[in-house]
């Protein structure tokens, strides 16, 4: 007879990340046992298993209910905020994810993870088959993204992904996804976006740290920051996901340098 694989997945801790929508991800405080036969009962669209945490630094083993992710700033805050919660790590720490460790830091009630510099520059790129026109850049921290601006509010929202055109969008750039940008909000953010990674094995995502520390770069480079601005809100309208996220940044003329996004974490009913 074999034993218990794993503790019963009631010990996950559920919080919504980036809220008003945002990500649901689940917090297990140990890594025991069958992780992927835990992430998959609970069911819970993100998983974040802590391996071990003090007031040096965090370890984490992230899964889907399908598969282990090497990373995923989205779960990190979860875990940053239950930790912190608990009183067991330091408002400033290193997060280790897939043998990556990375700087996280607490701020205003908010957890943000350094996604480093940005280069952003302006591209020769053929929209019209993804349904776009204007001026496309190239930003990276990391993986090169395409960034378009939209007219307005109403044309972000009401675009609609083909995700053959985008993918060729991408192999024509040399690009891993795209963001589409309003300078417009329903809120206080300074800017709206949204997210689209077919190359990456998503149609649209509902909260992109790394594609949000992409827009801040182009913001910064094509002189469209709030005066004097060293932290931004962004809103991410992925269609009944909203999500709100913070980037702090240097500002520089060909982007943005020491760039660190993240937002709130809340602990949620597991029922909600």
């Amino acid at each position: 007879m074999s034993a218990d694989p794993a503790p019963n997945s009631a010990a996950a801790t559920p919080y919504r990340v980036f809220p008003p929508v945002g990500k649901t991800v689940a917090v297990f405080t140990a890594a025991e046992g069958d992780l992927q036969a835990q992430a998959t009962k609970v069911a819970a669209p993100l998983s974040a298993f802590i391996e071990s945490a003090d007031f040096s630094g965090v370890s984490l083993r992230l899964f889907t209910p399908t598969r282990e992710k090497s990373e995923s700033d989205s779960a990190a805050v979860a875990a940053l905020a239950h930790l912190f919660r608990a009183g067991q790590i330091a408002d400033v720490t290193e997060v280790n994810m897939g043998g990556k460790s990375v700087g996280a830091q607490l701020c205003g009630g908010e957890w943000l993870l350094l996604q480093g510099d940005v280069e952003a520059a302006p591209t020769q790129a053929e929209l019209s088959p993804a349904g776009l026109t204007g001026q496309a850049w190239t930003a990276s921290a990391g993986r090169a993204n395409l960034v378009v601006q939209v007219p307005d509010l109403a044309t972000l929202d009401t675009f609609t992904p083909d995700s053959a055109a985008i993918s060729d969008l991408n192999r024509a750039t040399d690009t891993t996804g795209l963001i589409l940008y309003a300078l417009e909000s329903e809120g206080r953010e300074d800017v709206s976006f949204r997210a689209f990674g077919p190359l990456k094995g998503f149609i649209e995502d509902a909260a992109s740290s790394n594609m949000f520390a992409c827009l801040t770069g182009v913001l910064a480079a094509r002189g469209q920051l709030p005066a004097g601005a060293e932290s931004i809100r962004g809103a991410q309208r992925q269609p009944g996901q909203f999500a709100r996220l913070t980037a702090q940044f240097v500002p520089k003329a060909t982007g943005a340098g020491g760039v660190w996004v993240g937002g709130k974490a809340l602990q949620t009913e597991p029922d909600s």
